[in-house]
């Protein structure tokens, strides 16, 4: 969440790398697309795209945590140069319309290339994160498609992607641009939703019960307003996360089962405010080095968040306000409790608000949607 792919999803750790190392590209990186302007690398070019993707965070309340700090305006222009530079990528090819639907044989092969990507670049935390953004616009209270947000794709838009707690995700754009020109027969929004769900099963994670068939929506008019995704330091931290996650449809369950998916990633200062720069747990990546996790085994999906956050005994492990709430608050604590103790019970838990977070907001086609 601080870095936002907990619950509190917010984009501390999934934001871009420090803007340090922004200005050095490697020669593989310049013999891409120009999507890959997007991708910052590290010092040596063997670690370039590793740093972009393992150094980011998961968080939906990460998301939730306040925007990256950029240290100077030329930092700001080469981030809406980045921003430009995927979009038109991802833009260029796309011309969604609402009687599109995704190929099955098409999504089994991709989320084949998923997994391969994940064991190379570590991505797991950037990718729950993605699929997260995309689908936690949705408001209940709004009827139309795709008025009313959720998982419809329109994050690969610029204005969207623009938002604040977006920042960093245009990584996770270029990390699937390839897999996305390989199947051009998968929606981006079955393509977001199936990256994440992957992502939580390769990190060890329960299996995540989707469906396939999502609609994109079809233009930078079909982007929800900015503001709908939570932060992960509000004045009243259990309030602000029943007024975000009620608003989905969602209730104290999968908030706080959501907020396990804090188990993986980082959260950064320089990106988000939260966090130190650097523990006995991040100091040697994988990736680039540094921030600050909520728990020792950062790239493992596993219930030690719940046993991490209860007993706060360990200095160099992240706790946000968002995340103290879930033993705080006398609902949110009987789960938390629950999962504490229960990695079973947190799984099973954790599959159903995953894949109930998934379909929000989307228009399936077929209208019952496609299992693979």
């Amino acid at each position: 969440m601080a870095e936002r792919v907990s619950l509190t999803l917010n984009g501390t750790l999934l934001s871009p790398p420090p803007t340090t190392t922004t200005t050095t590209m490697s020669s593989s990186l310049r013999s891409t697309t120009a999507a890959s302007l997007l991708l910052r690398s590290s010092s040596s070019s063997s670690r370039s795209t590793l740093t972009l993707s393992a150094s980011s965070s998961l968080s939906f309340v990460r998301s939730l945590v306040s925007s990256p700090r950029l240290s100077s305006s030329s930092s700001l222009s080469q981030k809406k140069y980045r921003i430009a530079s995927v979009n038109r990528s991802f833009n260029s090819t796309t011309a969604a319309t609402k009687s599109s639907s995704s190929d099955p044989d098409q999504l089994k092969n991709a989320r084949e290339d998923i997994k391969e990507l994940l064991s190379t670049k570590f991505c797991h935390p950037i990718l729950v994160r993605l699929g997260w953004h995309d689908a936690g616009t949705y408001n209940k209270n709004i009827k139309e498609w795709p008025q009313r947000g959720g998982a419809n794709g329109s994050l690969r838009f610029d204005i969207e992607l623009k938002h604040a707690a977006n920042a960093g995700l245009v990584n996770a754009l270029n990390l699937i641009k390839d897999i996305k020109e390989k199947y051009s027969g998968i929606s981006y929004a079955d393509l977001f939703q199936l990256a994440s769900a992957t992502a939580i099963e390769e990190a060890g994670g329960p299996k995540i019960p989707m469906k396939y068939g999502r609609v994109d929506a079809s233009g930078p008019e079909d982007c929800p307003e900015e503001g709908r995704l939570p932060d992960a330091g509000p004045p009243s931290p259990a309030t602000h996360l029943r007024e975000v996650f009620y608003r989905m449809g969602l209730d104290d369950k999968d908030i706080v089962a959501l907020s396990g998916a804090h188990t993986l990633g980082r959260s950064r200062p320089e990106r988000s405010g939260w966090g130190k720069p650097e523990t006995k747990y991040t100091k040697e990546g994988p990736g680039a080095p540094g921030g600050q996790s909520w728990t020792p085994e950062w790239l493992k999906f596993d219930n030690s968040y719940f046993k991490e956050i209860k007993e706060k005994r360990d200095e160099d492990l992240l706790v946000l306000p968002t995340d103290a709430a879930i033993f705080e608050d006398s609902s949110f604590k009987v789960y938390a409790e629950k999962y504490a103790a229960d990695q079973d019970a947190f799984f099973k838990d954790y599959a159903v608000a995953h894949a109930k977070l998934s379909n929000l907001g989307a228009e399936f086609n077929p209208p019952e949607g496609i299992v693979i």
